[in-house]
């Protein structure tokens, strides 16, 4: 059985930190590209904030490069999502998602998707 589980998700401060992870069963990371997405409340989901190709290179978009960094740790099949310097503007339930296949950045969609987590950054 395939299954991602998030968590890590929370209330934070402005301007703080939190580290998501996601939990993968079923998948190996050798295999697949596992990435981030959100969806902020009344709008539509982003497209793919941070992404780990199966060979570990990574992607992030441009609207959060330089605060949001993805990494993976192969022996607990887990996925990470650093987020730093946290603003209003990111609260969204965030999402992990996994495919083999990464045609393009933009509009990639992959094949499976966690249930979410909750980032809430307000003081």
């Amino acid at each position: 059985q395939v299954q991602l589980v998030e968590s890590g998700g929370g209330l934070v401060q402005p301007g703080g930190s939190l580290r998501l992870a996601c939990a993968a069963t079923g998948f190996s990371l050798d295999y697949y590209a596992f990435g981030w997405f959100r969806q902020a409340p009344g709008k539509e989901r982003e497209g793919v904030l941070c992404l780990v190709h199966s060979d570990g290179s990574t992607y992030c978009a441009d609207s959060v490069k330089g605060r949001f960094t993805i990494s993976r740790d192969s022996t607990k099949n887990t996925v990470y999502l650093q987020m730093d310097s946290l603003s209003p503007e990111d609260t969204a339930v965030y999402y992990c998602a996994a495919s083999t296949i990464v045609a393009t950045y933009s509009n990639w969609e992959p094949d499976y998707w966690g249930q979410g987590t909750q980032v809430t950054v307000s003081s």
